[in-house]
This record gives structure tokens, C-alpha cells and sequence, in this order.
């Protein structure tokens, strides 16, 4: 993933970039076929003229591009956005194949979440309940620790565009998919997060045979979900991506699925590591200086060796921890009488425990 979100610095930059900047989806690609989604305009249309053009995506009346707060969780906004109908157009993917929806740009850190819901006949239809639908999760994108990264970014950093697979197993029908970024950036507050959820209609062709058993809109989130109550101003060694879980054929878009425990092992390994080489190179070091300051070929000694030379005559060299002192008062009686040491012959081993 890219566009790394780590620091509080970064946080606070998306939250004053984006106060009033939020965003919708304008479009999809099914099967690499555009088709348009619904436009804030077309509201004004439909008040002045009584009608507007045809449409995948649902009518909804989040004119501001605003946003649907933990506290309705419990309420019909929450499915498809504000007083959300029907969309009155179709579009067609295979099963197996790729829908392509494409934002205005975005500014916020958060998961990024698609459903789909079946509907007993046609999608279209203006009678249709969307309390009664009921949501299968089949693709996700949420936080990728190893980089400390959201997967809003990397919508982000496609053009503000986000790519499903439709699952293979998904049967043949008329389906609303509902596709949602939730904006974390003020989810440390309770009630701070918000939901953008977009909700086009698309016709699954060539389906397999999956038995679906799906959410109701209304019983996807609680506002105290982990991955919509928390801290996002720290580091994370975890995140719980919110709804229920993917159905079996389902895509988990984050790059590295790391667990908790996972990461923070990873993150103990890679510390320990830090510290064993720092300690190593100190180690080096420290045997250096001891090596030169003594004169000797041992680089293991870990401790300094004191060379106490007291003639005025004679230079005695010294390779032990023993202070080594030639007081003589003639050079030539002191150089018959110095024999070299066999002690300098042994290497002493100290053994030092790095704590990590």
C-alpha cells in the first residue's frame, strides 16, 4: 500500500483538508463498461422539471456529500445513504468479472467495504423495501500494519477509484451492491466516525451457486465496533474491519493480512534485531580501542588494560590486565632480566548478555 498515515500530524492534516470536502461515487466500470451514477444535480432536476436521467446508482439527497453518523446505524439512512431510492437503471457483470467505482476525490484514511444485496425481482422497482435487503459482504480493504496504512489511500492513489471482483460463486440475479468508505479520521470520539455508503444496481450474469446469507442494512455497525470506535492516532498493531465477515469467495484487499499477535511479533523481532546489532557494533568498537590502546592481538577483551612503563631506559611492552612496571636503574640489566609473559599467550572471554 502507499501513502503512508502514521503520524497525529498526518491525522489532523486530513481532518482540516477535508471538513467540508467528502465525497460520492460517480460511476461505475462493469465489465468495462461505464455506466453513470447519480449526480447531486439530478436532485435539482427532479424538483424542477419532475424528472432525470437514467441512473445505476440510487437516488439519494446527501446534498452536501456528507456523511451518515454512528447514531443512525439503527436507522434506513444507513443502508444506502439519505432518503436513498431505487436507482432506475441496470447495470450487467459477469460473475467472476470486475466492477470499477469511481469517486470524487477523497481526502480520508478508513476501510473501504462492498456488499450486495438480491432482490426478488427487479431492482428498479420503486415499491422496493431496502430495510428488507439483506447485505453479503464480498470485498474489503481495511489497514495493513507492516506499512501503517488505509485502504482508502490506495483509492486514493487510483484515481480515487476502487476495483471489486465479483465473486464467481455469487448466483445469477438482480443485485443492489452497496459500496461504502467509512471516514476514520475522528473515530478516537464515540460517534466520530462517518459512513458513506453508495448503492447502485447491477444484474450478475453467469452466476454459480452460493447459498447467501445476508445482514440487514440496519445490523451491519454498532457505534462501539472496534473498527468504528478507536484510536486511530497511534500506532496499530491490529484493526478489525467493521460488518460482518466476508463470504467464502469474498476479497480481503488489505496487502498483508496481519494479525495483532502477528505484527507484534514482527515489530519484538525487528527491535531485538535493531539492538542485538547495536550492541555488536559497540562490541567491535569498544575491542578496537582496548586493542590499540594496549598494544595486544587479543579482540575479544572487554575490559582496558593499564601500561605502566617506569624506566627511563627500557619501553616494556604490555598485552595482559596486569600493570607491568620496569623499575631498573640500568638498561642493560633490565633488558637481560625481562622474559616475555607467558600469559600473553591466553585470550580471556568475557560473555555479555544483551537485553532486548
Amino acid at each position: 500500500m502507499v501513502n503512508k498515515f502514521q503520524t497525529a500530524a498526518a491525522l489532523v492534516g486530513a481532518l482540516a483538508s477535508g471538513v467540508s470536502a467528502h465525497g460520492h461515487v460517480t460511476g461505475i466500470v462493469a465489465d468495462g463498461v461505464y455506466y453513470g451514477g447519480f449526480s447531486l444535480d439530478y436532485y435539482y432536476d427532479e424538483e424542477n422539471t419532475g424528472t432525470f436521467p437514467e441512473s445505476v446508482g440510487w437516488w439519494a439527497e446527501d446534498l452536501d456529500n456528507g456523511y451518515i453518523a454512528p447514531t443512525a446505524y439503527n436507522t434506513s439512512d444507513i443502508i444506502c445513504h439519505l432518503d436513498a431510492q431505487p436507482a432506475n437503471m441496470t447495470a450487467t457483470v459477469s460473475a467472476g468479472g470486475s466492477v470499477e467505482f469511481q469517486w470524487t476525490a477523497w481526502p480520508h484514511p478508513g476501510p473501504v467495504i462492498t456488499y450486495v444485496a438480491q432482490c426478488a425481482s427487479d431492482c428498479t422497482d420503486p415499491s422496493l423495501d431496502k430495510s428488507t435487503l439483506e447485505w453479503v459482504k464480498i470485498d474489503e480493504g481495511g489497514f495493513d500494519v507492516p506499512s501503517q496504512t488505509w485502504a482508502a489511500y490506495d483509492l486514493i492513489a487510483n484515481n480515487n477509484s476502487w476495483t471489486v471482483t465479483v465473486p464467481s460463486e455469487l448466483p445469477t440475479g438482480n443485485y443492489v451492491f452497496r459500496h461504502e468508505i467509512i471516514a476514520v479520521h475522528g473515530s478516537e470520539a464515540l460517534n466520530g466516525a462517518q459512513n458513506y455508503p453508495q448503492c447502485v444496481n447491477i444484474a450478475v450474469t453467469g452466476g454459480g451457486s452460493a447459498t447467501l446469507s445476508g445482514t440487514l442494512g440496519t445490523e451491519l455497525y454498532t457505534p462501539t465496533d472496534p473498527g468504528i470506535y478507536f484510536n486511530p492516532y497511534t500506532t496499530l498493531l491490529n484493526y478489525t474491519i467493521p460488518g460482518p465477515a466476508l463470504m467464502v469467495g469474498g476479497t480481503n484487499q488489505t496487502v498483508t493480512a496481519t494479525t495483532g499477535a502477528a505484527a507484534a511479533t514482527s515489530a519484538v523481532a525487528s527491535s531485538s534485531a535493531s539492538a542485538v546489532a547495536v550492541a555488536a557494533q559497540s562490541t567491535t568498537a569498544i575491542a578496537q580501542s582496548s586493542t590499540a590502546a594496549a598494544a595486544a592481538s587479543s579482540t575479544a577483551a572487554a575490559q582496558s588494560s593499564t601500561v605502566a612503563v617506569q624506566s627511563t631506559t627500557v619501553a616494556a611492552a604490555a598485552a595482559t590486565s596486569s600493570t607491568v612496571a620496569a623499575q631498573s636503574t640500568t638498561a642493560a640489566a633490565a633488558a637481560a632480566t625481562t622474559q616475555a609473559s607467558s600469559s600473553c599467550n591466553k585470550k580471556r572471554r568475557h560473555a555479555r548478555d544483551v537485553v532486548v
